[in-house]
């Protein structure tokens, strides 16, 4: 029987995929595809897109496409059985890679691409030849990339910097491998327990319900409270015990770290993820790794990304220590805590929303039953780009993931496949936390037809109970349509060339534009309210509780913004300017920029770093305030349907025409300007948080 793992005719086999699947087929894959490697080095043929680019192109993409597959079951339904597989082969991955962006035949042939007039002949031993046809401006941007990747790789260092470069990347592999199970672990461990009804005052009867059902699960009396964020946000924000706030937030703040057992500490991992970034990039000539980082982004330099932030720290934070001083005084005249600590935060702060806008994010979640927001989702996107959205078939790897189509009308009772995608909403153990998208397929122009984009959705929502639907927050709300956002800009792409297309290529502090971008709709009238139904009387929600909510937006945007740019300017400053040799430790490091432009303070004990997975084992490092700057381009870009009245088909086609169906084939840039006419402004993201003149 074939390896399910090596299928690549159509969809991913989910459900006969085993971990035993894992080692054979990368084996297999990598073997034929040192196999192509040595015959394309060896060629004499003059290397042209067809004979060689495309070749690794097919190489690559077949690797990928299988091992997306084994790192998403790994996120999704971790077992220890597919970790072990999952890292063990990781480390032959990573060898790979390493090894093929060091291979100087290869940089070689692709700068030979790069050189040559597209129609000039060539002769070779004799024998005239021309390149068969002109690269495309995707093909062009793929060989540029390559040529800078190689040098990003390694392959101009001598040849012992060059196997200590390597030895270092597969290091890091297994490094950020680490660091990720670790917070897994450390957030599946807790639990507590709580058998006295009288202690959960004040939470939500539908978490409670589910805290009960978990309980039951366990064989356990009571409720059952865990890290997992549907479990856990309700109590920091509604709990009224005090106590039992602080102890889950105590939980919560210093996973992995030395407060709990040695062997899921992450502090010496972070330590050596930095000493290891920081020598690789040296090992190149770059002065520190944020330098290296930004080789494929946006931004220039590291002093130009903390202009930015410091920037937009003097702009937010007087709006910033107007919240707290507001939400100080508050807590100490209304509820009695006359010393507001983080756990603390939440809570008052929902009071203080309660009284200052008359709802709280529990009776709004009431009118957001899944049903109808996804309707509600899909017929923005039908809207806006004229494409339609449908459930259909295909295997899973668990009962709770969905699979769905895009397609667009083409004709005369006609449609044409655009995209697909998985969607995955709800927390479980063994599950990743957070929110993301991933490429399970990409397209891409395969000899006589067109493969079709294939996306992971997943999201850590609440699962229904008792038979009731799932109720998504708001704030939920917003993170479904951010993270189908990443999912179009990946699906409705029409670039033609694997490497540059849907995300790929894309410049990383561009990559949150149209994720972000897709927020902005989760604050207009008439898409909320053909989302909404209430759970219980099946009404719409009403246009004064919508009102409320519209003018209780920009509540806190202040300390919201300042706390995005406190873990940006950790984040660059760590990767920077931060002396690994010195006596500070990230600690003191972020504690110093709090000095600087936070307004809420954590408790010395707070162990944020040993669980900022975006940066040691995301993609993020030196590249966290890409959520900051894409806000930028994305609050820049939706002013223009602003300016042609909200859910314009024909902004949306321009979005689609000039940002998403790019992909990376041209600079972020150049897409973003002809898509607006011009450069972006902060105008539009101060005036969308409440922060302009």
């Amino acid at each position: 029987m074939l390896n399910p793992l090596l299928h690549f005719a159509g969809l991913p086999k989910f459900n006969e995929i085993k971990p035993e699947h894992v080692g054979p087929a990368l084996d297999s894959l990598l073997s034929e595809a040192r196999t192509t490697i040595e015959s394309l080095a060896n060629s004499a043929l003059p290397p042209t897109w067809d004979n060689f680019a495309l070749q690794l192109e097919n190489m690559d993409e077949q690797i990928s496409r299988a091992w997306s597959q084994v790192g998403h079951m790994n996120a999704v339904v971790n077992s220890p059985e597919l970790r072990e597989a999952y890292n063990d082969n990781l480390a032959k991955l990573t060898d790979f890679y390493s090894d093929l962006a060091q291979d100087e035949r290869l940089y070689a042939k692709y700068k030979q691409i790069q050189k040559i007039a597209i129609s000039k002949p060539l002769s070779i031993d004799g024998f005239e030849t021309q390149m068969a046809k002109p690269l495309s401006q995707s093909q062009q941007k793929i060989i540029d990339n390559e040529v800078r990747d190689f040098k990003l790789g390694g392959a101009e260092l001598p040849p012992a910097q060059k196997a200590r470069f390597k030895a270092i990347n597969e290091e890091l592999s297994k490094l950020g491998s680490k660091f990720e199970e670790n917070v897994l672990d450390t957030t599946n461990e807790f639990a507590l327990y709580v058998e006295d009804k009288a202690e959960l005052a004040g939470i939500p009867e539908d978490a409670l319900s589910a805290a009960k059902t978990a309980a039951n699960n366990d064989e356990k009396a009571g409720w059952k409270f865990t890290l997992h964020f549907p479990s856990y946000l309700p109590v920091l924000q509604y709990a009224d015990n005090r106590a039992l706030r602080e102890k889950l937030y105590r939980a919560y703040a210093t996973r992995a770290s030395e407060f709990g057992r040695a062997e899921l500490d992450n502090t010496q991992i972070i330590t050596q993820i930095l000493k290891l970034r920081e020598e690789s990039a040296k090992l190149l000539k770059f002065n520190n790794y944020a330098e290296y980082s930004l080789a494929t982004k946006m931004a220039d330099t590291p002093k130009q990304v903390e202009v930015f932030l410091l920037d937009l720290a003097a702009k937010a934070k007087p709006f910033a220590a107007q919240d707290m001083q507001d939400l100080t005084v508050f807590a100490r005249q209304k509820l009695g805590l006359a010393d507001l600590q983080a756990w603390d935060v939440g809570y008052a702060s929902e009071k203080l929303r309660e009284e200052k806008y008359a709802f709280s994010d529990q009776e709004v979640k009431q009118y957001f039953p899944e049903a109808k927001v996804l309707a509600g989702l899909f017929k923005v996107i039908e809207t806006i780009f004229g494409v339609f959205v449908q459930k259909t078939d295909a295997p899973t790897w668990h009962q709770d993931a969905h699979f769905y189509s895009i397609t667009r009308p083409n004709g005369a009772q006609k449609e044409t496949l655009v995209g697909q995608f998985y969607l995955d909403l709800y927390a479980r153990n063994f599950k990743r936390g957070g929110a993301w998208m991933d490429e399970a397929i990409t397209r891409r122009k395969v000899a006589d037809h067109l493969q079709t984009p294939v996306a992971y959705l997943t999201c850590n929502f609440s699962a229904p109970i008792d038979g009731k639907p799932a109720l998504f927050t708001h704030d939920e709300v917003i993170t479904l349509f951010h993270e189908f956002g990443h999912g179009l800009h990946h699906m409705l792409t029409e670039v033609d060339d694997y490497s540059v297309s849907g995300i790929k290529g894309v410049e990383w502090d561009a990559v949150e534009l149209p994720s972000q971008f897709m927020e902005n709709f989760c604050w207009e009238w008439d898409v909320l309210r053909h989302m909404t139904a209430h759970v219980e009387t099946g009404t719409q929600l009403p246009r004064e509780l919508f009102d409320k909510m519209v003018a209780a937006k920009n509540f806190q945007a202040g300390m919201q913004t300042v706390r995005q740019i406190e873990f940006s300017l950790f984040d660059i400053q760590l990767h920077s300017s931060f002396n690994l040799q010195g006596s500070l430790t990230p600690v003191d490091l972020l504690e110093q920029i709090r000095d600087a432009v936070a307004v809420v303070r954590p408790p010395k004990w707070n162990r944020f770093a040993n669980n900022f997975s975006h940066i040691f084992a995301g993609g993020y490092a030196a590249g966290y305030y890409s959520y900051k700057w894409a806000e930028v381009l994305s609050a820049d870009a939706y002013s223009l349907f602003e300016e042609k009245g909200g859910l314009s088909a024909a902004a949306g086609q321009q979005f689609w025409q000039e940002i998403l169906s790019r992909g990376g084939s041209r600079p972020a840039m150049e897409s973003f300007i002809a898509f607006r006419g011009r450069e972006p402004s902060i105008d539009a993201l101060l005036r969308h948080n409440g922060m302009a003149n």
